[in-house]
Formats: C-alpha cells, sequence, structure tokens
C-alpha cells in the first residue's frame, strides 16, 4: 500500500513529543497539508452546555453492553456537558436507575455521531485528557454505519484510543472485524510512554489516518502502528472501507478494565477539547 508522512505530525513536532509536555492545542490543517477540514466540534458553547445536538446524540442505558460493564449511560448534565471549552463526560458513583429499568451503581456517557454524520477514509483526531484508576476504561472510537443493518462485528470497530485506568501509561490501538474460524479478527497495538509519565497528566491528540485497505494509528506526531488488509489474519475479513461514525465514552467496569476497586476515586472526568475530521485533499 502507499505510504504518506502525517503533515499534521510534522506540525506538532516544534510543540511537543510523545513523552512531552503540555502541548499546545494544534490549529486546524490548511489545504496545503493533503487534508481538508470536513467536520468538527471544539467544544466552545457555553459552560453547563449540552453537546450540540446536530452533531451528537446518545447511547443509554445500562445493559452492559457486550462488556459486563457497571455503569448507566445518561445525557444528564451531571454526566455530559460543556466547560471552559471542553466536552466534559464525568462518571460517577451513583445509584441510578434508567428508562430500561436497569439499576446501576455508577453512571456515565457515551456519545456518538451515528445517523448525524460519518465517513469513510481521512484523518480523524480529537485532543483528549483521560482519567485514571482500576476500573476506569475511556475510549475514541468508531463503528460502522451499517451496524443496524448487519451488526457487529460485521460493521468494523476502530479503536482509535482506549486505555484501562490501572495502567496509565498505555494507550491501545485497534481494528476488529469478522472472522469465518474466530469470534472476531484483530489487529492491535499499543504505545507507552516513559516511565514515570502517564497520560492521565496531560492532554494528547489521538488520531487515526486512513485510506483504503490501511489506517494508521498516530499518538501527538508518533506513527506508532499501521494496519493493511494485506497483513489481515487469516478467515478474517477486512471491513473498513465503508463510512463509520464516532463514538466518545467514559465506561466503568467490564470485562477488560476490571472492576472498580478500593483505590478508585470519583467522580473521575474524560475531556475532549476537540474531534476533527478531514478528507484528503
Amino acid at each position: 500500500m502507499p505510504t504518506f508522512v502525517s503533515a499534521f505530525g510534522v506540525a506538532l513536532l516544534t510543540a511537543s513529543s510523545c513523552g512531552g509536555g503540555t502541548i499546545a492545542q494544534p490549529p486546524i490543517l490548511p489545504p496545503t497539508s493533503g487534508f481538508i477540514l470536513v467536520w468538527s466540534d471544539e467544544f466552545s458553547s457555553a459552560n453547563g452546555s449540552a453537546p450540540d445536538s446536530t452533531k451528537w446524540t446518545y447511547d443509554l442505558g445500562g445493559g452492559g453492553w457486550g462488556n459486563q460493564e457497571l455503569q448507566s449511560y445518561t445525557s444528564r448534565p451531571q454526566n455530559v456537558q460543556m466547560q471552559k471549552g471542553n466536552l466534559v463526560i464525568t462518571a460517577l458513583q451513583k445509584n441510578y436507575t434508567g428508562t430500561d429499568g436497569i439499576a446501576r451503581n455508577y453512571t456515565s456517557a457515551r456519545l456518538k455521531s451515528q445517523n448525524l454524520f460519518a465517513q469513510a477514509y481521512g484523518r480523524f483526531e480529537a485532543r483528549i485528557k483521560i482519567p485514571r484508576g482500576q476500573g476506569i476504561w475511556p475510549a475514541f472510537w468508531m463503528l460502522g454505519n451499517d451496524i443496524s443493518q448487519n451488526g457487529w462485528p460485521k460493521c468494523g470497530e476502530i479503536d482509535i484510543m482506549e486505555n484501562i485506568g490501572r495502567e496509565p501509561g498505555i494507550i491501545h490501538g485497534s481494528l476488529h472485524g469478522p472472522s469465518s474460524v474466530a469470534p472476531t479478527s484483530d489487529r492491535t497495538s499499543t504505545i507507552f510512554l516513559p516511565a514515570g509519565q502517564n497520560y492521565v497528566d496531560d492532554f494528547h491528540v489521538y488520531a487515526i489516518e486512513w485510506e483504503p485497505g490501511a489506517v494508521r494509528f498516530y499518538l501527538d506526531s508518533s506513527n506508532y502502528a499501521t494496519f493493511t488488509e494485506d497483513q489481515w489474519p487469516s478467515g478474517g475479513q477486512w471491513v473498513f472501507d465503508h463510512p463509520f461514525f464516532i463514538i466518545l465514552n467514559l465506561a466503568v467496569g467490564g470485562v477488560w478494565p476490571g472492576n472498580p476497586g478500593s483505590t478508585t476515586q470519583f467522580p473521575q472526568q474524560m475531556l475532549v477539547d476537540y474531534v476533527r475530521v478531514y478528507s484528503k485533499n
């Protein structure tokens, strides 16, 4: 597959390295970078306001979401609102029963652009400060917009950023699709910060650059993983050549992160400075 260098990564090198300190907010990429901005949310509305309903809707309820998660997702301002130029998703230890009738001991929020925006290919990026703690699970990810027709995993899943709170210095990027020989076909990679440094201590830019047959994963200026159709697992189907929609969520508990422990503090907050989507020029 053709290889191209992220113009964004080149521009950001002067602002920060992967393990560096505070990152100045990156500018919107100019057309000369090879990318054109086609959709974004800078989360600049008034403190306490709700997310833009023309760009975001919600998944709601406490059914575990296929991962035995412990939270009930809500659209309440206690769990999601604008503050100081950021989208703030807050996980609370709170007894709550949603409209689905399921009682949970935690609440949080899960936003999505489903039926409002989806795109195939381009650059998808968000500047995020993640929370910490055993059982805390922030994510910036995407699902194929054919999920209502074909279900998961046939629709495909692109995990641009996942972190499990007990590992504050590790970020995961992954692709998941269907398989004829296993429950799913997958490719995943991680990127570590140097010892003593944690992603939770500052904002970082998490991104993919996606073209036919290839998805490249970025942390700040580092292209730390590239997955291609040619290297896809035997028996798996490459399902990453159609539009996907965006998801931002903060889960509590689940099969992978485990449940919160005695040292886990609440509330926990995931701060999102912006989400930007570009197409190739």
